[in-house]
């Protein structure tokens, strides 16, 4: 890929938004926490390329979240593993100002987080091979067909991130979408520089990544989750 074509493949990212900007209410509680934890916990894009070690004050592996919601997953799986960093991009405040306020409430901080577009963040800020796990979990899966275009999971936005994943790192996915699914099992597959860990199908849900409630009750009714874990290998 030439300098143009990469410059041309970020600007179609850019073009195309994978989310709705909502405007959900924020609570008198998420508000506090945005106004006391920001300054400590929080990252602005405009500060440009990140220095791992100097944001987290220590050298460990880095795990990126992209849009992680309300934060109680990424909140679990950053006290389940004290011995790596998470850094969480999610658009919507109130979903940051919660992530903030979970943290304060269970003592974690090996995280931090931007409020802000996913593409930006990771084309400004991410250092190239840096990566130790990218994850996305039950991404918008715009389940109307003149809508697939904003589904993030698309053949350049898959080589953004394998820029920044470093050789070996995993990108994980998860949708209870089974549509959905097949379209980031079939971009995947065909993705220059990823190899399915699982072979050729989907992945056992891994134990790290926490059930949320929205998944236990989807169960209930009998829905189907599906993870696919692809290597950085190229």
């Amino acid at each position: 890929m030439t300098a143009t074509d990469s410059e041309t493949d970020a600007k179609h990212l850019r073009s195309i938004r994978s989310f709705v900007l909502r405007t959900g209410r924020m609570t008198a509680g998420q508000q506090r926490a945005l106004d006391e934890y920001w300054t400590d916990k929080g990252l602005e894009r405009e500060q440009g390329r990140l220095d791992f070690e100097r944001t987290f004050g220590r050298n460990a592996p880095v795990v990126l979240e992209i849009g992680f919601g309300m934060g109680q997953s990424l909140v679990a799986m950053a006290k389940a593993a004290p011995d790596k960093d998470f850094i969480g991009i999610e658009v919507h405040r109130p979903g940051v100002g919660k992530l903030l306020h979970s943290m304060a409430e269970a003592g974690v901080e090996n995280i931090r987080a931007y409020c802000d577009d996913a593409v930006e963040v990771l084309e400004q800020c991410i250092p190239e091979n840096s990566l130790a796990a990218v994850q996305i979990f039950f991404p918008d899966p715009w389940h109307k067909k003149k809508h697939h275009k904003r589904r993030l999971i698309q053949p350049e936005f898959l080589q953004l991130l394998r820029r920044k994943l470093a050789i070996g790192g995993v990108l994980h996915v998860a949708t209870d979408w089974q549509d959905y699914a097949e379209h980031i099992l079939e971009v995947l597959t065909h993705a220059p520089g990823f190899k399915n860990q699982s072979g050729e199908g989907y992945a056992p849900r891994p134990e790290q990544r926490p059930k949320t409630k929205f998944e236990m009750r989807g169960e209930r009714l009998g829905h189907g989750v599906w993870d696919l874990l692809f290597e950085r290998v190229s």
